[in-house]
């Protein structure tokens, strides 16, 4: 089901989510019950993705504008920004624990801070930059509108690497409005069966995975040598050359 966001993205009457975090659920299940329960509701429908893998929930972060929640963006975890290089990561889903430790190994080993963003609603992020095109191109003389995507991301520092238990085109929605270099990495392939951290290895959405598409993005920019990207291939021990073909 790695295209169900997609699908779900081509009916404009349904409002789509991929939860990190339990508050976040809570947030959206409030929303969508007040948009489809209200007096007078929205004509729509939500649709949520939630997972099955035990990982301890944090509770919401004081001051979380509940606002940036359902706009499908936020910053969650801010980087060392005592380091030498700056980095973006945006996670959805289960790929936020992936993402959190790529975090940490970044800072510990490449000296790398990298800011962790959850995004929960590429759709609606995707929605929303179509929505300002649109707009833009229709009032040429008024004042042109700035897609949500790109005005969150304005000012962070260096490239920006997007990971979800998705194919990577679901990530790849927001694409045209995201500031400076951005990669995608996603579950692209056929399926198989085998352990969660084996699954994630072979589509290469495990946080050393994300470790080096951060510093990949990192050496085309000029900012690391292509050695140390390859370095870190060698060290996470990362087959360069397997595929997601089946055999």
């Amino acid at each position: 089901d790695g295209q169900s966001l997609l699908l779900a993205a081509t009916n404009p009457a349904v409002v789509t989510y991929d939860a990190s975090f339990a508050f976040e659920l809570a947030v959206i299940a409030e929303d969508a019950i007040a948009k489809m329960l209200g007096d007078p509701g929205d004509d729509v429908i939500y649709y949520l993705t939630m997972y099955n893998e035990p990982v301890t929930q944090p509770p919401m972060p004081d001051g979380l504008d509940e606002e940036l929640v359902l706009a499908g963006l936020y910053r969650y975890a801010e980087g060392d920004r005592d380091k030498s290089h700056r980095a973006q990561i945006l996670a959805s889903g289960s790929a936020m624990t992936m993402a959190l430790q790529a975090q940490r190994l970044l800072a510990e080993e490449w000296d790398v801070g990298a800011d962790v963003w959850s995004a929960p609603g590429w759709v609606q992020l995707h929605r929303d930059g179509l929505d300002c095109d649109s707009y833009n191109r229709l009032h040429p003389t008024e004042d042109q509108r700035t897609p949500y995507v790109t005005s969150a991301l304005d000012g962070a520092d260096g490239p920006v690497v997007a990971v979800s238990d998705f194919q990577k085109a679901v990530p790849g929605l927001i694409a045209p409005w995201v500031p400076g270099r951005f990669a995608v990495l996603g579950t692209d392939g056929f399926g198989h069966s085998d352990t969660r951290a084996a699954l994630r290895r072979h589509f290469r959405i495990d946080a050393e995975s994300i470790v080096v598409a951060v510093l990949a993005e990192l050496a085309v920019a000029g900012d690391i040598k292509r050695e140390t990207v390859a370095e870190a291939i060698q060290r996470y021990d990362i087959d360069p050359d397997a595929t997601t073909d089946l055999p």
